[in-house]
Formats: C-alpha cells, sequence, structure tokens
C-alpha cells in the first residue's frame, strides 16, 4: 500500500524542492502560467494534483533533457513515439489500477488477446497524463484522476507499476509523487532497485 499523499494543496517545500531542481537548467520550458493551466482543467475536466499542477504553471512546462530519459513533457504533449492512431486520452476517468500489473503472458492464462487489450486500453488512456518516455516504449505517466491520483507510473509493453514504494515491495522504491520522481532522477539515482 503506497503512502497518502496531499494532492490538493502544493507544499511550500516540495515547490521549494522542485523550482531548486528545474528553474536554473537551461533546458527548462518557461512555466505554462495559471491561465493556461486552468484552461486545460475545464478542457479535460479535472483539477491537477498538486505539486505539478503549481510547478508547471509557476515553476516549469517541461524540460528538454530528462526527466525522464527524453525529456519532461509540456503540459498536454504526448510523445513523438506515443502514436496518432491510439485512442483518445480521457483524463477524467479514473486510472484503473491501485497496484502494479504484469500483463505480459497473461494470454496463456486463459485471457484472449482481445480481452487483454480491452483491459490494458484504460491503464495507457484513462486517469493520467504522460511525463514523457525513457524510449523503448516506456512512458512514465502522473496519475490524476483516481485513487492513484498525485503517483507516477511506469506503464510500458510488459505492465504498470508506481514509482515510489518501500525498498522491496517493488522495483522502484523511492518517495511517491511527483517530487519525489523529480528528485530521484536530479540526484541521479537509476529507477529500478539494484536486482
Amino acid at each position: 500500500m503506497m503512502a497518502d499523499m496531499n494532492t490538493e494543496t502544493c507544499d511550500p517545500a516540495e515547490s521549494a524542492a522542485l523550482r531548486e531542481i528545474f528553474a536554473s537548467r537551461p533546458e527548462a520550458v518557461p512555466p505554462a502560467g495559471w491561465d493556461s493551466v486552468r484552461s486545460f482543467e475545464r478542457e479535460h475536466g479535472i483539477v491537477l494534483p498538486e505539486p505539478y499542477r503549481t510547478f508547471t504553471a509557476e515553476i516549469c512546462d517541461g524540460l528538454r533533457a530528462g526527466p525522464p530519459y527524453c525529456g519532461l513533457l509540456p503540459l498536454a504533449q504526448t510523445p513523438p513515439d506515443w502514436g496518432s492512431k491510439r485512442p483518445e486520452r480521457l483524463l477524467a476517468k479514473p486510472f484503473p489500477l491501485t497496484e502494479a500489473w504484469l500483463w505480459e503472458g497473461q494470454d496463456e492464462e486463459n485471457v484472449s488477446e482481445r480481452e487483454l487489450e480491452d483491459r490494458m486500453g484504460p491503464v495507457f488512456d484513462h486517469g493520467s497524463l504522460l511525463l514523457g518516455t525513457d524510449g523503448c516504449g516506456m512512458y512514465w505517466h502522473l496519475i490524476v484522476t483516481g485513487p492513484q491520483r498525485g503517483h507516477v507510473w511506469l506503464i510500458d509493453e510488459n505492465g504498470a507499476m508506481p514509482f515510489g514504494t518501500r525498498p522491496g515491495a517493488s522495483p522502484m522504491p523511492g518517495t511517491p509523487g511527483f517530487t519525489g520522481w523529480a528528485t530521484h532522477w536530479a540526484q541521479g539515482h537509476s529507477w529500478f532497485a539494484d536486482m
């Protein structure tokens, strides 16, 4: 079980940590501003979780060089390799997972390929905002709707897993949430625990 986070108000300490990590980087995209953030929220029927909401409005709206490896995406963008034939992203629909799910090999467990695709689709497209990619189809998502709101998840062709769980419980231990994820990257840590 992952720790509860305050996703409604921006903790000044988190804002200061994010400002320290991103504001001085020459590859940082200027903040989007509150009007753009509120317009995006109205368009999608959501309120972005804090501290990401304040981060995007006041500190930085993307980074051309990490995190993740291919850069932090500006609000409302998808990575170039996301594909144009994907279904519409439905941010207001709850993200369907509360724990890691490795679907590789599921077709061997009496689940048809079509059933598996139907169950996987919402994991990629419901209740999450794309933060970026580490390449090879590895996408980082910030969950914006549902019980995992505020958590960052890695979703790829093999499965979906949250970042920031206690050591030994996940291959991605660390402090949960956007600030924990960004700090982990800024400190040069590997995303995955040594196995």
